[in-house]
């Protein structure tokens, strides 16, 4: 019961649907998720925490950078359905389609860059 209340929570909130969403594309580091929300990066890691604690996001660290993706194939059958359950219901979604076409522009900027720029 626990698992089924953590993903419901999990999704319940529109800035975490879009952070699944802009991960099915694949990894994303933490400073691409926050330029693409436009939500500071501490309202972010606790959007994030909540998707890991849910188990529809993982989590690895690579010295300065901390990268997100979506839950891999060894994940629970509710967690990969969750996950494509979003993804199908979603994809037309305005606001989605919007953040697909800035997430592809902002693929194009490097980290380092992205970062100086969210500092100043």
């Amino acid at each position: 019961m626990l698992e089924i209340l953590n993903i419901t929570k999990a999704l319940s909130d529109e800035n975490r649907v879009r952070a699944l969403m802009m991960l099915k594309g694949g990894e994303l580091c933490v400073c691409q998720i926050i330029e693409m929300l436009g939500l500071a990066p501490s309202t972010v890691s606790k959007h994030m925490s909540i998707l890991r604690q849910a188990n529809l996001v993982e989590s690895r660290k690579q010295g300065r950078w901390m990268y997100y993706s979506l839950a891999d194939n060894y994940a629970p059958v509710q967690i990969k359905q969750a996950i494509d359950w979003v993804i199908s219901n979603a994809a037309n979604d305005l606001k989605i389609q919007q953040d697909k076409k800035k997430l592809h522009k902002l693929l194009t900027i490097d980290k380092e860059e992205l970062c100086k720029m969210q500092r100043s």
